[in-house]
């Protein structure tokens, strides 16, 4: 059986949370300092004005160096952000993707005085669904970051392996001395997105990266979908198209793929001290075909 068993992300991603116990814990204190007893004594606090207020001066003091706030892959936040972030999370929100586009519509002069506009009325509406203080705790917060944090995980994993794509093609194509320009960008082409660009004196090769972690399910025909659409989108366009695709076990009919080569690697691209010299070693495969267009 070559699929991992264990689910790595999982790990990888509580791990992550346990980090964020910190910023957790600084804001309890915080607001212990103010006069509540406990996260949900503020979060049911009754006087509108007054919860503003401690938003208000939590967002604008600066967070203690032992409690930075980390993203899916470990990175600090920055300060401003990670307040933001913490907050809206512990509210059962999703400040990046909903609560953002808000707040050039709500009152406000600066930009931390229009986020504690928008938190304080987020506090008043799920302490009425999440009524009980047990909801309010470590326990509780905690599976909330983790679902929060999955989602900027699984934006950067895509973007790492784009990067590796990258170094590895530039470190071939100066080892075996080809004119070729890897882009530092990646390409827009009606309406799709080719992740890495390859360019030569004679032409151009479009390298989508796609990557999955599991199986089965909805996205993963969706998966499928997008990496027959940048190839479609290649073919129309003019250019050769050699899609990278990292999946376990992914489900697709490699047969289909209407392009003259791709790279599939059947791992969990989580588990990059095994995908990154596969990868390496497909890629030098390819040699061949990107010295056709230097």
């Amino acid at each position: 059986m070559t699929a991992s068993i264990e689910n790595l992300r999982l790990g990888e991603l509580a791990l992550v949370a346990e980090k964020n116990r910190a910023a957790f814990d600084d804001l309890v204190t915080f607001l212990a300092e103010r006069g509540y007893a406990s996260l949900h004594a503020f979060v049911t606090e009754p006087d509108s004005e007054k919860a503003f207020a401690v938003l208000l001066a939590y967002l604008r003091r600066p967070l203690p160096a032992t409690a930075q706030l980390f993203d899916g892959i470990a990175r600090p936040y920055p300060d401003g952000k990670a307040k933001w972030l913490l907050f809206g999370w512990v509210l059962r929100d999703a400040p990046a993707q909903r609560l953002q586009p808000m707040l050039s519509q709500v009152p406000g002069n600066t930009l931390a005085e229009r986020q504690a506009y928008l938190l304080n009325n987020v506090r008043q509406y799920v302490a009425r669904v999440f009524p009980d203080a047990d909801r309010w705790t470590w326990t509780s917060i905690s599976e909330v970051v983790i679902d929060r944090l999955e989602g900027s995980r699984r934006a950067v994993k895509g973007t790492l392996f784009e990067a590796i794509v990258r170094r590895l093609l530039s470190e071939g194509f100066a080892k075996a001395g080809l004119a070729l320009t890897v882009a530092d960008v990646e390409l827009r082409l009606e309406g799709e997105t080719f992740d890495v660009c390859v360019t030569g004196a004679k032409g151009k090769i479009l390298m989508p990266v796609k990557t999955r972690e599991t199986m089965g399910g909805g996205h993963a025909l969706l998966f499928t979908r997008d990496i027959h659409k940048s190839i479609a989108a290649a073919r129309r366009t003019g250019f050769d198209c050699l899609p990278v695709i990292i999946a376990e076990s992914w489900s697709g009919d490699l047969a289909t793929l209407e392009c003259r080569d791709f790279i599939y690697i059947n791992a969990n691209p989580n588990q990059l001290a095994r995908v990154e010299p596969e990868l390496r070693e497909q890629l030098a495969r390819r040699l061949p075909a990107f010295s056709a267009i230097a």
